[in-house]
């Protein structure tokens, strides 16, 4: 996807708003209905900010949904827009030196209005074809039959209720109380209805038939099928009845019959268009290996960077742990955390010693580093003094120390991420080369380098 991520990064905070309780029935809706269209991961960031604005949490990180769902910032980003762009939620951002967001969610649509949407409606028939869209409309019909001798009985409100006149005032009036309002999506349409009424006769179609509703429904047409108010007026003479009467749904079977006989018997499909958008700060994209790679360590979870150098694997509950602690506790950026993650691994094969760790994060936190960028140039300055610490830290570094210096051996090397070298210094310059390992490292550098380009 574009840069637009940069938009939201893992320090950003946010609340959720839940306007009132969703229930069960919303739940079927989003699973069948939504999920189709955005997607699994926008799916589960939805019901997400619903389990937690339900428990009403204080104000927290977006790293905790990074965590939670195990996806980067980027991929995070790409599930919000699709919800706001499909109706599930609001987003109101602040920005006084701390960006800060509420997310509102907002619930599906019912079912009739769901299906009446010619967007919506076609989107979904787009993305599971007819047999299951017949299938799942087919359960959400409401059933009318009652029953063959069954009449109505039911009262009125003015058989049962009358108004009393007496003296006692009248209830305070209240602005704030819960309201079910419909989740619509917002369409930004250039439809031009002045031109597709001066086609129109007042005769053949009274400006009171093209209703707020159904000039709605129209320009959604016109969007769906690509076309202008020459080819609308066309449709709207269709779909209006010999008493002047028009509905959604006339118009959509207008829509449809005409597409098929002027363009295609099979209907339009609907895709998801990824904006290629720049932000100001951003100009240019990665070009270089090392620039994708810094790009990938500082939009990655630190749960991601230890999954991928697990080769996929679940990383251990500690690891996780340890690393949630150095972001959670001790203030460190998600990016200096997957850089010192993967520097430690790489140079210890693959052990994540706790002392070890926070030995260089203290370090690093002393130093104000904020970056993937900072950290890695003070991972290169500061590389002989974490390898002594190292050294130290182990139990047979001091008896051992001492044989080393005596036959003059030179100490193991040590494999290090490909970031520590700069353009004059290559690996082979450090000493001697272990060619096993080198290919290890190099398979493990690949694998992060072009995460980038696997869709993050």
């Amino acid at each position: 996807m574009s840069a637009l991520y940069k938009e939201l990064q893992p320090p950003d905070s946010f609340k959720i708003r839940l306007p009132y309780p969703f229930s069960n029935y919303d739940r079927q809706l989003l699973t069948l209905l939504y999920q189709p269209m955005i997607g699994a991961e926008a799916t589960a960031f939805y019901l997400t900010l619903w389990a937690e604005g339900e428990a009403q949490g204080e104000e927290a990180t977006h790293y905790s949904l990074m965590n939670t769902l195990g996806i980067s910032i980027a991929k995070l980003f790409e599930s919000r827009i699709q919800l706001e762009a499909i109706g599930l939620m609001k987003t109101f951002k602040k920005d006084n030196g701390h960006r800060s967001f509420i997310y509102e969610l907002c619930p599906p649509l019912d079912p009739k209005t769901f299906f009446q949407d010619p967007l919506l409606s076609m989107f979904l028939f787009s993305k599971i074809g007819e047999s299951a869209y017949r299938k799942v409309r087919e359960r959400f019909l409401n059933p009318t039959d009652i029953g063959e001798g069954f009449e109505e009985v039911s009262r009125t409100f003015t058989d049962i209720f009358r108004p009393v006149h007496a003296k006692a005032g009248y209830p305070a009036e209240t602005k704030d109380l819960h309201e079910r309002k419909k989740g619509a999506y917002q369409t930004e349409s250039d439809f031009d209805f002045s031109l597709l009424q001066q086609g129109l006769s007042e005769q053949l179609v009274p400006k009171r038939v093209l209703t707020a509703s159904i000039k709605d429904t129209i320009g959604k047409l016109a969007y769906l099928y690509s076309w202008g108010p020459l080819e609308m007026q066309k449709v709207v003479l269709l779909a209006i009845d010999e008493d002047y009467k028009m509905t959604a749904e006339s118009l959509k079977k207008a829509a449809s019959e005409y597409y098929k006989l002027t363009v295609a018997t099979t209907a339009p499909q609907l895709v998801h268009v990824k904006k290629e958008e720049k932000l100001p700060e951003e100009k240019n994209e990665p070009k270089t290996r090392q620039d994708e790679l810094i790009l990938y360590l500082e939009s990655a979870a630190p749960v991601e960077v230890l999954r991928d150098i697990a080769n996929g694997n679940e990383p251990l509950p500690a690891d996780v742990q340890l690393a949630n602690q150095l972001v959670m506790q001790h203030g460190m950026e998600p990016a200096v955390v997957n850089v010192l993650l993967q520097y430690v691994l790489l140079r210890t094969d693959m052990k994540l010693t706790k002392a070890y760790v926070e030995k260089i994060a203290s370090h690093w936190l002393r130093k104000n580093v904020t970056t993937a960028k900072e950290a890695m140039e003070l991972a290169r300055i500061e590389h002989e003094q974490y390898v002594k610490w190292k050294a130290e830290g182990s139990p047979s570094a001091a008896s051992k120390a001492p044989a080393r210096q005596n036959r003059g051996k030179p100490l193991r090397e040590e494999k290090l991420p490909e970031w520590f070298y700069t353009k004059e210094e290559t690996p082979a310059a450090s000493g001697p080369k272990n060619e096993s390992l080198e290919i290890e490292k190099q398979k493990l550098l690949a694998k992060l380098a072009m995460k980038k380009g696997k869709g993050d």
